[in-house]
């Protein structure tokens, strides 16, 4: 979409059940100036074919989220790229509260998150996502971070790591300036916390991001994850 300001890049695999509706959500965005490029990595349930309508672009590329998210980058036009999960909701006012921060002097920023589920750890996790985010200036991709195109390119865009692509992204981001931490909320799926149990989802986590620090090999670590390999 020629002369965008904010362009989101969704990137997909297998996500035909949720995709229509995330989409759908957000076309009062794209009735305003906002482009929606979705990024599919090689679905084999149609999620090309259920965002068609409802995106102004649908790109394929290889497996891997930051080489989806770097293919959507690539192809898109705003002057600004939020690069969103699939399984996260965005708050209606995103496109403003992005833009008014960028305006405001922000090179790059992330929103707060809520987990969607009932579960009471589910808050304290969110809580502590929230908090360690502000505290280091490092941000996850359920954050739904947004940049100057500027400041993406000068970076070179997402490291091409099969896993904690966003945790190094952000680090080099930091590099050049703070993060806007937008209060707004975006509201992700706790469907890995539901499926795994929360308790041993948050000590997976947290145990390989220590690897990861470390220098364990990204694709061990995402394997561990339980992502699939590239084809």
């Amino acid at each position: 979409m020629q002369g965008a300001e904010l362009s989101i890049v969704i990137p997909v695999l297998d996500e035909a059940p949720r995709i229509g509706a995330q989409l759908q959500q957000l076309q009062l965005l794209r009735q305003n100036n906002v482009e929606l490029t979705v990024v599919d990595g090689g679905s084999s349930d149609g999620s090309a074919q259920a965002a068609a309508p409802l995106a102004d672009q649908v790109l394929l590329a290889p497996r891997g989220r930051a080489r989806q998210m770097n293919a959507g980058a690539a192809a898109s036009h705003g002057r600004v790229l939020l690069f969103l999960h699939a399984d996260t909701t965005l708050p209606r006012n995103a496109a403003g509260a992005v833009l008014e921060a960028i305006d405001a002097g922000a090179r790059w920023g992330r929103f707060d998150v809520r987990i969607d589920g009932r579960h009471p750890m589910l808050r304290i996790v969110e809580r502590m996502m929230n908090w360690r985010s502000r505290l280091t200036g490092i941000a996850t991709g359920d954050q739904a971070i947004f940049v100057r195109r500027d400041l993406f390119e000068h970076v070179g865009g997402f490291p091409e790591l099969p896993l904690m692509e966003d945790i190094r992204f952000s680090a080099l981001l930091k590099r050049q300036a703070a993060p806007a931490c937008l209060t707004e909320t975006v509201t992700t799926s706790g469907r890995r916390w539901q499926k795994h149990g929360v308790l041993r989802t948050v000590l997976l986590m947290w145990w390989l991001r220590a690897a990861f620090f470390c220098g364990a090999d990204p694709a061990r670590l995402a394997r561990q994850y339980g992502y699939r390999e590239a084809g």
